[in-house]
């Protein structure tokens, strides 16, 4: 199961999407909004998505996580719109047989997504607000090539 979504992420939805009797190991990333980034305090962040397509890479990443590892359940949901210190961005969880099979999909999991989703990040700040790691969302800029 992936989701992309404006609505904050329920980690105890999430976590039955994963429920199975034949998993010994399930793990839970959560990625959160801090305070700080580069040295800098942060006071929020907005995330802005291409939809359509960040929907078929997180589905591309569950399917290449699946071929690799023996996945007996996965759900990624990533949220965008803009968020407050302390919200949940990003949640995967991954139950294999095995923990460290788990733990192995989940962080290629996440990694990948950062790679190859087309998810932008805003960070704001009291000096103002600054587009991160990536190129910049506009109509024109819509290659996913140039995300996060």
């Amino acid at each position: 199961m992936v989701k992309l979504t404006r609505n904050p992420i329920d980690v105890t939805e999430l976590l039955s999407e994963v429920e199975d009797d034949g998993s010994g190991g399930v793990v839970l990333f959560l990625g959160r909004v801090r305070n700080h980034s580069n040295g800098q305090e942060v006071t929020g962040l907005s995330y802005e998505a291409f939809e359509e397509m960040a929907q078929a890479q997180l589905l591309k990443i569950e399917e290449e996580v699946r071929r690799k590892w023996p996945v007996r359940a996965m759900s990624i949901q990533h949220r965008f719109g803009e968020m407050r210190i302390g919200d949940i961005s990003v949640a995967i969880a991954v139950a294999c047989a095995h923990r460290n099979e788990a733990f192995d999909a989940c962080k290629f999991a996440i990694d990948t997504l950062k790679v190859k989703v087309p998810i932008w990040k805003k960070e704001f700040r009291e000096d103002g607000s600054f587009w991160v790691e990536g190129a910049l969302p506009t109509i024109t800029d819509k290659n996913p090539e140039n995300a996060i």
